[in-house]
């Protein structure tokens, strides 16, 4: 087998890696943001709770600090003219002191008021535990995200020396323009482009293209944000990028992959040392 041939295997098993983290990193990053949201509304869930807990509690309390109401003191039997008699009756004796028997009302708000405090107390844990994940979790994103977006960055070309690394490489194939603003598509590549509007103080603009034979309009664009394009036949999408804008002026490259998906199946497969070759689709 021929050294091309060892090549082109090579740069399409590499192509193939690099899909399957792309599509990897992703999915982790959905799995990631769908678990922060539903941490988060466990904790909103939560923090209701220790709401209405804290008005039952404030009730209770209220109705405990309620004074008793003051005994109505009894009005003072009038005084009888004593009659004398020889004779003295014995004093009778003085009445039993009743016991202060509590009320089992009393006993039963203590036992509730304290089965909300633990409640509180549990509910109190619940919410520093929920928050301790919420922020690992979100910290865990954060640097997943970050790392993505760092290896993103890399394989954008920001300056034309950038764009000469990375027609070097051979991997994609390159093409740059200088774009002015005008209705009229100007071919690129494999896609015709016309520049709508360029607005170099918030570094934006919005483009027009031809993909398919059909316009694609794309609007408030950032500089250095990469607008991927699917075409037929090819395997991997087509990548606009604008590294430069200017007073109703734009330049940047398009980067497609060097091989479409014809010249994909027609190649041969180099063997794999691990078990048999691998059949391109």
């Amino acid at each position: 087998m021929s050294r091309q041939h060892f090549l082109l295997a090579g740069l399409v098993g590499a192509s193939l890696l690099s899909l399957v983290y792309a599509a990897r990193a992703r999915s982790e990053a959905n799995a990631m943001a769908g678990s922060r949201d539903q941490l988060r509304a466990s904790l909103a869930d939560a923090r209701d709770e220790i709401r209405t807990l804290s008005s039952k509690l404030d009730s209770l309390t209220n109705a405990m600090a309620a004074p008793a109401p003051e005994p109505v003191e009894a009005a003072p039997a009038p005084l009888r003219p004593r009659s004398v008699s020889v004779r003295r009756r014995p004093a009778a004796p003085a009445p039993a002191r009743r016991k202060v028997v509590e009320d089992p009302r009393w006993q039963r708000v203590e036992s509730k008021l304290a089965a909300h405090q633990a409640q509180l107390a549990e509910q109190r844990d619940r919410i520093v535990q929920t928050q301790e994940d919420v922020r690992k979790t979100g910290d865990q994103l954060d640097g997943k995200i970050n790392s993505t977006r760092d290896e993103l960055n890399r394989s954008i070309a920001t300056t034309h020396q950038d764009v000469a690394l990375l027609q070097k490489r051979g991997e994609r194939n390159i093409y740059e323009f200088d774009l002015p603003r005008s209705k009229q598509f100007q071919r690129v590549g494999p896609l015709s482009l016309s520049l709508r509007k360029a607005d170099a103080k918030h570094g934006s603009y919005d483009l027009s293209l031809m993909v398919d034979d059909k316009a694609v309009d794309k609007h408030h664009v950032n500089l250095f944000e990469p607008v991927w394009i699917t075409l037929s036949g090819q395997p991997q999408p087509i990548q606009v990028i604008v590294n430069q804008i200017d007073k109703n002026r734009i330049r940047g490259y398009i980067s497609e992959p060097r091989y479409k998906n014809a010249d994909l199946a027609g190649a041969p497969t180099a063997p794999s040392p691990q078990g048999p070759a691998l059949k391109m689709r």
